[in-house]
């Protein structure tokens, strides 16, 4: 197998509703950490959700593409769609779900391995052995996450001889070079010094072209750059969600407002 069919280019449709959330209830064990959280994320744009600590903004974004499965006593209830279909129904590959739901963590994580091998990974992973081709995604790939200038000339170095930003940017590509169509990003800056955040915020704009962003942040001035929509949450509620500009200036909801202002959190 050289070129899977899933190897074709993401949607890039702007009005379409790409994924949603349906009355989204999360436990682990017998604590519940989300309560019914409906919302629903649109091709192309960037949706921010903040809220102070422990809230569940990285619980809801880890149940988008199911790696919250990986805690065994942890138990969803409701419907998360991606193009329609139910990801939680009994028939779902869990891993091509997340080759379509890609993720990028809090801290950057490269494999021990070289920069190019870094972002190969997943194609290999997935059954693809045409050379020229993983050549092609790699250098795409990185690229797209703006740090192919930084390393076209050592891409056989580890990886971890890369700063902490090169290598957030290099996890990016590794997780665009399977082609996905939704980018999760748990607080991808908050290990970055502000020259880093700043080419990760960049990045963020121009990755929206392509791709549905969904980002979880501490940093309300990052949410109000980068995000074309913001989602409050408040102990495992979703308390208002709508076009930043909107959430930031004139928010329908005092709990919003108090946590925009400073009041708490």
């Amino acid at each position: 197998m050289n070129r899977p069919a899933q190897q074709e280019e993401p949607k890039t449709t702007r009005t379409d509703i790409k994924m949603t959330a349906e009355n989204l209830d999360f436990y682990y064990g017998d604590f519940k950490a989300l309560h019914g959280v409906s919302m629903n994320f649109k091709s192309c744009e960037v949706t921010a959700l903040i809220g102070p600590s422990g809230c569940g903004k990285s619980t809801f974004l880890r149940c988008l593409n199911r790696m919250n499965d990986l805690i065994p006593i942890s138990r969803v209830e409701g419907a998360i769609t991606l193009d329609g279909e139910d990801i939680y129904a009994p028939d779902v590959d869990v891993v091509m779900l997340r080759r379509k739901v890609g993720m990028v963590f809090q801290k950057p994580n490269p494999f021990p391995k070289s920069i190019f091998d870094n972002v190969a990974y997943g194609l290999w992973v997935n059954g693809v052995k045409d050379k020229a081709f993983v050549q092609e995604r790699v250098e795409e790939s990185l690229k797209q996450a703006a740090i192919w200038d930084e390393v076209k000339d050592r891409l056989q170095a580890t990886a971890l001889g890369l700063s902490g930003g090169q290598q957030q940017r290099l996890c990016i590509a590794r997780a665009l070079a399977v082609k996905p169509e939704v980018v999760l990003m748990d607080e991808p800056a908050s290990a970055l010094d502000p020259i880093a955040t700043q080419k990760i915020e960049e990045l963020i704009h121009q990755l929206k072209e392509t791709y549905t962003i969904i980002i979880v942040t501490h940093n309300m001035q990052q949410a109000a750059r980068v995000s074309d929509v913001t989602a409050f949450f408040y102990m495992g509620k979703l308390i208002e969600v709508g076009e930043t500009d909107t959430i930031f200036t004139r928010p329908k909801k005092k709990q919003t407002e108090d946590y925009i202002t400073g009041r708490f959190g």
